[in-house]
Formats: structure tokens, sequence, C-alpha cells
């Protein structure tokens, strides 16, 4: 009998499809014919190869309304969100189509010959997407995969894999060979378990929770096996009493209530500089209360539902334990929803401060002076992004070198661009993605002397 997954609307609860699951054996078929299919996508032309990527994109292009629209009932994201989703995949592979032109090797000076560096392509990468960005994650591996030459087998989400089948099939209408992009959908214990497992994917890489990326790490250990790994976040939000109090508490909302919170990069602890402290929460409160919480079908709604009822009451569990100060209204009914809620903490201890939410709430805490607000930022077992808001750029950019996380900026939130590296510190993972090396972590560098 076929597993399948049933995949319902999160605003709604409606059935939208059912996925069929991929067995270990199927598993094992895709995976050998992607190895199969490499030699050849290997051997493709630089300038073709780019070509391809091209195309891919293009088609892209002319499919990110029912990409978009996709997302918006599969995974409860905003139009605005899911448009730029689409379209950061297709600027990801144009982007990335410039890469097998520029693989430089090197010439190394040495004595009694001449040293040269190829970079050649692993093989067979397995990519594992998590549920909370689906097109964006799929297209930050696959991209770069590709383009230096690898063939890629992709398993999306059980929850999100409508957007991840679509783009396997818009491949083949760009022209890709058949088997050098797999879109697998399946069960994490199954198909994700195989691709650390099987010797012919020669690396893997993992978006997802900091405990199921330390049992990845641990089984691709097993076989030296090359592993990416972006995990888990509590980023900061810093803000210091010099800042404009207005704009900094206009921009935090978005910062951690965007994709309902479900982003390992969300500002969830807001730090502020105590002689502010009340003043930027007369702020903020209007900010939060004015959002708009609707279904995302509807083109105003600012943020969407959660994506399962799993995660809801998951959220909902934190909020049982903390004194809400404010939060927006948020629908009743049908739908996984929860409240953008803001909670005052003052005990640095407290489970909310600490643990990943993964959801719409924000923990707000005063500090007193810069080391304070380092000290705080850097007291979690995560590192991936932050904020710090300040009209010092001494000081920004001070705090910015002291904070142990792999992205920040400094008045504003943005924290990821597919021309920057990106990935975290301490258990937030391992590895960087997108930026102009991205090709190179799937490549291995070869070293040949040849003898005068």
């Amino acid at each position: 009998m076929t597993d399948t997954f049933t995949v319902l609307n999160p605003a709604t609860e409606q059935l939208i499809a059912e996925v069929a699951m991929a067995s270990l054996e199927q598993t094992d078929a895709a995976i050998a014919a992607a190895h199969e299919a490499f030699p050849a996508w290997r051997a493709v032309a630089p300038g073709e190869r780019a070509a391809l990527l091209r195309r891919f994109a293009a088609v892209v292009d002319a499919h990110v309304e029912e990409l978009a629209e996709i997302e918006v009932r599969n995974a409860g994201h905003t139009w605005g969100n899911a448009r730029w989703e689409a379209g950061n995949v297709r600027d990801c592979l144009n982007y990335y189509a410039g890469a097998p032109e520029r693989l430089f090797g090197r010439q190394i000076p040495v004595p009694g010959g001449t040293d040269l560096t190829f970079h050649e392509p692993l093989g067979v990468v397995g990519i594992i997407v998590p549920w909370n960005f689906p097109m964006p994650v799929a297209g930050w591996g696959l991209a770069p995969a590709l383009a230096a030459g690898n063939t890629v087998v992709l398993k999306p989400a059980e929850l999100t894999p409508l957007t991840a089948i679509r783009l396997g099939e818009l491949a083949l209408v760009a022209g890709l060979p058949e088997h050098v992009l797999t879109v697998l959908p399946g069960r994490g214990p199954v198909v994700g378990e195989r691709f650390v497992t099987h010797p012919l994917v020669r690396k893997v890489c993992f978006t997802g929770s900091t405990a199921v990326g330390k049992r990845v790490m641990a089984g691709c250990a097993e076989q030296v096996k090359r592993v990416t790994l972006e995990l888990g976040g509590k980023s900061s939000n810093i803000v210091f009493a010099d800042t404009d109090l207005a704009a900094a508490a206009a921009a935090a909302p978005g910062a951690v209530f965007d994709n309902a919170g479900q982003d390992c990069c969300a500002r969830s602890r807001i730090l502020v500089e105590r002689s502010a402290y009340d003043e930027f929460l007369t702020h903020l409160q209007p900010a939060v209360e004015g959002m708009r919480v609707l279904d995302p079908s509807d083109e105003t709604s600012e943020m969407g539902p959660l994506v399962s009822a799993q995660q809801r009451d998951r959220v909902r569990g934190y909020l049982d334990d903390a004194e809400v100060a404010f939060a927006a209204p948020a629908p009743g009914g049908a739908g996984w929803w929860v409240a953008p809620s803001v909670v005052a903490v003052e005990d640095p201890a407290a489970r909310i401060w600490r643990e990943e939410v993964f959801g719409p709430v924000v923990a707000v805490m005063p500090f007193d002076d810069e080391a304070h607000a380092v000290a705080l930022a850097n007291d979690t077992e995560y590192g991936l992004s932050g904020s710090i808001f300040t009209r010092d750029l001494g000081r920004g950019l001070r705090v910015a070198r002291a904070v142990e996380a792999g992205n920040l900026s400094v008045n504003s939130h943005s924290a990821v661009r597919y021309w920057t590296p990106f990935g975290g510190y301490k258990q937030s993972g391992l590895g960087r993605e997108l930026g102009p090396d991205a090709p190179m972590s799937f490549t291995e560098e070869k070293n040949v002397f040849i003898g005068h």
C-alpha cells in the first residue's frame, strides 16, 4: 500500500492534495539514477550548463504567480512573501548561472615543475528542505550545486512539498536532463536518513532543527561525508537609546512576526537600553496591535497562520507560561492561528527568552550598557542572526563584531541576500550557504603537479 501524506491549507484546514511518499527502494533508485546522470552533467560545457540554468530561471520567472499561489495555500505565506520567495529561486538560478565559467583553479609556483589546482564536482548532493521556507532554501542548495556540476536529489518537508514538486517539473520544461534534479517527497526517517547513509550521496545540505541537525551530522561523520547545516536561532534585536525609537519599533514586528515567526532568523529577543525601554514599548504596542493577521489569500494580510496544528499548539504552550503584555488580534475558527504577542521578560533564564519558540512571539528585556547588551545577546546556544539599532556607527560595528552570530545588520533587519554568505555560529549550524563562494562548497579541490 502506497504511503501518502495529506497536505492541508493551514488557514482553512481544507485538503489540498494527497502526496505519495517515496519508499526506501524508490529513494535508492532515485540516488542511483542521479549517480548515473552525473558523468554526463559534469561533462556539459560550462557555457552550456550556464545557459541551461538561465533557461531554468526564465521558466521559473514565467511561473512566479503560480508558485506563489501554491505557497500561499500550502504554507500559509502571505502573497508578498510568496512572490518574493519564488523570485528568489529565479534570482539564485540566474546568479549561479555565472559560476560554471568561473570555477577557477590556480597555478602555484613550486620548484621542479608546474602545480595546478582544479575544482571538481562531488557527485550526488542530497538537499533536505524545511517547511518554513520551502522555495528559497531549495534554491539556495540546488542552484550552486548544479552550477558546480553535481546532480541533486531534493527532499521537501512533508508539510510543504508542493512548490518543490513543481520546481522539479519546471526544471524538465527548461531542458535540464532527466535525473540531474530529482524531487523526492518522503518522510525524514526514510528519505532524509537514506541521504545520510547512502554511500553515493557525497554531500548533504540540511536546514531544520538543531536536534535533527546533530543526528544528520553524526550520520555523515560515519562516512566522512560533507555536510552543511543551517539550524535554529534565537536572534537579538539590540536597540540603543540614541536611535530613532519610533522607527526601530515600527520595524521590529516584521523582524519577528514575518512568516508567523517561523523563521530561524527571527529577532525573537528585543534588547532595549533601559533609559529608552518604556518609550520603545509605547511605540511598539500600536505597531503590533495594528498588524493585519488574515487568511493569506487576502492580499492585505501581513501575517498568516502557523503551518500545522502541532506547531500552533507548541507555540501556545510557551504563551501559557508567560504574561503577554500586548498582542494583535487574530482570527478564530478554522486555521492554525496564534496572535502576534509581546512578552516583557526580566529573568534571562526564562524559557521563553532562551528557547526557540518558532512562532509569532517576541520577548523584550532592558539592558544597562553596551557590555550588558553583548553579554545578553551572546548568552544563548544559538548564533544565527541579529540586528543593532544605533546612530553611533562606531558602536554599531563594535557590537556587531562582538555578537557571536553569522549574519548581523546595523539599522536594518535584512539578513539574507543571495550575493552574501549565510550561516550560523555555535549550534545554529555548520558551513555557509549563498554568496559568491557557494559553488566551491560543492566541489573537491584537486592538486596536480607536473614535473619538468
